[in-house]
């Protein structure tokens, strides 16, 4: 079956993808979401937010995510989203994909163009590798000392220092900001080989698409 290409389908990235260099003009609004049940991570270029879900039932929760984000997104040009860790079963997991998909629902509904970044890929660009490791045992890191490893990244590279309790999430939220401005031609920061490599594996829209929006 042939499937006429819109708005929201993805390329595959060519074998030779590198960005360009930074464009003239204005940058594209772009918005970074580290979307959770919970809290949800919001970055745009220069700042941090969360929203909060603290209903009672799962229907609840999945209003107030929606709300909360349609208020961040409503004057998006494109958004970078989280996607799910397939290495990861946990419970809250199927109620986590179903809040994704609405989002991802969501801004379809506006023609909001969106890709997908998984967390191996965020990392990358964060600090180099997917898996970092303890400078001192030579294992993988893992928890807080994880997320903590990210969170630095973005203090060190772009000056956003995040804090309480949705500070990691709100810290992943920017550095999913950061790489789709980066793609689009408008890098945050001059970064390594080794992070920038992370944009040529994602799949993204058309990058026309984004720029006309």
């Amino acid at each position: 079956m042939t499937i006429t290409p819109t708005l929201f389908d993805t390329e595959t990235p060519a074998a030779g993808l590198t960005t360009r260099p930074a464009a003239a003009g204005k940058p594209p609004k772009v918005i970074g979401l580290d979307v959770a049940m919970g809290i949800t991570g919001v970055a745009g270029e220069g700042w941090t937010d969360y929203v909060k879900a603290t209903g009672q039932s799962q229907h609840s929760r999945f209003e107030q995510q929606l709300n909360g984000i349609a208020d961040h997104i409503r004057h998006a040009q494109f958004v970078v989203i989280e996607g799910a860790a397939y290495a990861h079963n946990n419970q809250g997991a199927d109620a986590l994909a179903a809040m994704r998909w609405m989002v991802r629902h969501e801004l379809w509904k506006r023609r909001i163009p969106y890709a997908v970044v998984t967390p191996g890929q965020r990392m990358i660009y964060a600090v180099g590798t997917a898996s970092p490791k303890d400078p001192d045992t030579g294992k993988a890191l893992k928890g807080a000392a994880l997320k903590s490893v990210l969170r630095d990244s973005v203090a060190a590279t772009y000056g956003i220092v995040t804090e309480g309790t949705s500070k990691y999430d709100e810290a992943d939220a920017y550095v999913l900001m950061a790489m789709g401005l980066h793609w689009l031609g408008w890098p945050l920061a001059v970064v390594g080989d080794d992070r920038r490599r992370a944009l040529k594996s994602v799949r993204w829209p058309e990058r026309e698409a984004v720029i006309a929006k």
